[in-house]
């Protein structure tokens, strides 16, 4: 065998145990959502007896996904909006203190968690914005804004400029020619950007748990209230129900956009 073949077949046995190590949690939890278990919704034979429950559990199913779905769109939305205005600016235009500037974005990436989320939840509290999913929204795009910036600054630094030109000397004014020529040519790196901050936005926990009340609760959060609802007893099958209806979309949302992602992945964040 030559040493090309060894490589790939080291490579693709790598690959293929490190994808079955991620993919075996969630076959596990699907199949217990559906399993016959004693203290859980189904208990004879394999059915979605715990799907029924999960519908009907505290507010309802529809509206934690409505709450998490709000959270997500306003996470999306303003990162998209913010680090694609921003990373233009960075790769195109000449400021005072402009390198300063960048670097200082890219150092919040190196700020504790925590040490962010505290002031934060104290200012949307004091904006009056405590129990908004609005402000879940903003608190989590302002966690993405670094990386994202950082991306399409990038994404835009690798267009030549003579496109640009282009585009104006055929009459386009500026923001046709930003929004109908260079967003285009920079749609992996949206995406990728998008991606990230939607499943942020969709997974988080703790953001939810320090400005929201048991009204505007996401999936996540109440998915840990599930797991208290009896002192002592984890209904584990519910929990599990949960888990696959919070992984599905995303799943699916991945598999579709997954080609822009990867090109996203390798272009954007290559050139400095």
């Amino acid at each position: 065998m030559s040493q090309r073949k060894l490589s790939k077949s080291i490579y693709y046995l790598g690959t293929g145990l490190l994808a079955i190590g991620f993919i075996i949690p969630l076959v596990w939890a699907l199949v217990s959502s559906v399993s016959p278990a004693a203290g859980t919704a189904q208990t004879d034979g394999y059915g979605l007896g715990n799907y029924v429950k999960l519908f009907t559990y505290g507010a309802g199913l529809p509206l934690y996904l409505k709450n998490s779905l709000v959270i997500s769109a306003v996470c999306v939305l303003v990162t998209l909006v913010v680090a694609t205005t921003g990373g233009y600016a960075f790769a195109r235009f000449s400021f005072p203190f402009k390198n300063a500037l960048f670097v200082l974005v890219l150092s919040i990436m190196m700020v504790p968690y925590a040490a962010l989320l505290i002031p934060l939840i104290v200012w949307m509290k004091d904006l009056g914005m405590a129990n908004s999913l609005v402000g879940v929204g903003l608190v989590l795009a302002l966690f993405q804004l670094p990386f994202s910036v950082f991306m399409m600054r990038n994404a835009f630094a690798t267009l030549p400029r003579d496109l640009e030109d282009a585009a104006l000397i055929d009459g386009c004014g500026s923001f046709t020619a930003f929004t109908r020529i260079l967003l285009p040519s920079v749609l992996p790196s949206l995406v990728t950007i998008g991606l990230f901050s939607y499943l942020a936005a969709w997974n988080d926990f703790m953001v939810s748990l320090y400005l929201l009340g048991m009204d505007n609760s996401p999936l996540p959060l109440a998915l840990v209230n599930m797991r208290q609802q009896t002192i002592g007893v984890i209904d584990y099958g519910l929990t599990t129900a949960g888990v696959v209806v919070l992984t599905v979309p995303a799943f699916i949302l991945f598999l579709a956009l997954q080609r822009y992602y990867i090109k996203g992945m390798t272009s954007g964040a290559v050139k400095g």
